[in-house]
């Protein structure tokens, strides 16, 4: 019965805990300043829709061919954007929510028709929402205009990968809930099931890594928040390499999303921290006070640094392994255009068989990081909550 609590409160824990990631990583994005001077130095909005389809495609003519950007193919699949591309032109619309000058506002992002059409002074410019005048006819110096729209836009719309972190949660919900239910109607009798495959997790990730990081003492108030994190992180980076919805978005490889998550540790392990651990950091016991001038800075800068390289880790390992699959894929339209047909066709194989291994190796990628995530986690915090020695060995 003490199992099946733990478990209901991680899937509460859970709904909390990621609707906090949420809220802070759309309120800490950064509010790009947009001013009608920065887009009515265009010719026209048709003319700009010309050119954004023609950079949203990815592609450039040169002497009459198409030829692939393969850069700019990668960075749309590895950044956010605010529709889910489904396949061809056909895309799921997300909405869209602006705060500016002129008030809220609030439409789906269909209204932007890819990128082609400005919709109620706005419009979308390689993946950013900017403010425009929709006729694009009044000049630059017009200071009327420019009176009008001068204050940054606040971008607070539900994105792929918000919207990617709203079913990873009810995923999250739905496998702990089944699980825990499966628990209390087995009771005393062998796991099936999802219970069967979830369990051993559970208890290694409790008993190995928690447990061994944080100390047997006082490792079982941090469950919770750890089996969350490396559930919530697991899952996203499971579903990442699924190509299609509800799959694809790079939610931990966005480094927003990865600096919440390394954010959140820090605070527990700051709010945590016992007094043997503050005066670690700010005054090392049996270090000559000359020396304090120097070991103490760098002490403090370690305890920033910890959340830092946490963030590094998981962002860069994430889309790393995106990058490298997608550039396999791309060598196939890059020979193509190259040396023709016959070149894409010649490196097909050998990019379908590098495609298909770094895809398995992310499968492996995706528990290691969760998994070291959570490891360093749980030591940061075993470290800031460790008792002193004379006071352990009384």
């Amino acid at each position: 019965m003490h199992r099946i609590s733990k478990l209901s409160l991680i899937s509460i824990i859970a709904f909390i805990a990621f609707s906090l990631v949420f809220s802070i990583s759309n309120n800490a994005q950064e509010a790009h300043p947009s001013t009608l001077t920065d887009s009515v130095s265009h010719e026209a909005v048709t003319t700009e829709a010309t050119e954004h389809h023609s950079e949203a495609v990815a592609v450039h003519h040169e002497g009459g061919e198409e030829k692939l950007n393969a850069g700019k193919v990668i960075m749309e699949h590895v950044g956010d954007s605010h529709g889910w591309h489904l396949f061809g032109h056909t895309e799921i619309p997300l909405p869209v929510l602006l705060y500016s000058s002129r008030g809220f506002t609030a439409f789906m992002s269909s209204a932007f028709e890819h990128g082609h059409t400005a919709y109620k002074g706005f419009k979308l410019e390689e993946g950013k929402v900017v403010a425009v005048n929709e006729t694009a006819t009044v000049p630059a110096h017009d200071a009327t205009v420019n009176e009008e729209i001068t204050a940054s836009i606040y971008d607070i719309s539900i994105t792929k990968n918000v919207a990617a972190m709203f079913i990873s949660i009810f995923l999250l919900l739905w496998i702990f809930t089944s699980v825990a239910k499966s628990a209390v109607k087995s009771k005393g009798q062998a796991p099936k099931g999802l219970l069967n495959a979830i369990e051993p997790i559970i208890i290694f990730m409790r008993d190995d890594v928690i447990k061994a990081g944080i100390g047997e003492k006082k490792y079982e108030k941090y469950v919770p928040y750890l089996m969350t994190l490396f559930f919530f992180i697991w899952i996203n980076n499971l579903l990442g390499l699924i190509p299609i919805f509800p799959g694809g978005a790079n939610v931990t490889g966005n480094i927003s999303i990865a600096l919440v998550l390394a954010v959140i540790t820090f605070i527990i392990t700051c709010f945590s921290a016992n007094k043997y651990y503050w005066q670690h950091i700010f005054a090392m016991p049996g270090v000559p006070k000359g020396v304090l001038f120097l070991l103490t800075p760098i002490e403090i800068l370690g305890m920033f640094l910890r959340p830092f390289v946490l963030m590094i880790r998981l962002f860069a390992n994430i889309t790393a392994g995106h990058i490298i699959v997608l550039s396999f894929f791309c060598l196939i339209f890059i020979f193509g255009n190259q040396f023709g047909v016959g070149g894409g066709f010649g490196v097909s194989p050998l990019s379908l068989v590098f495609t298909i291994f770094m895809t398995a190796l992310e499968l492996l990628v995706a528990f290691l990081q969760a998994y070291v995530f959570t490891l360093l986690s749980s030591v940061y915090i075993g470290a800031a909550v460790e008792e002193h020695h004379h006071e352990e060995h009384h």
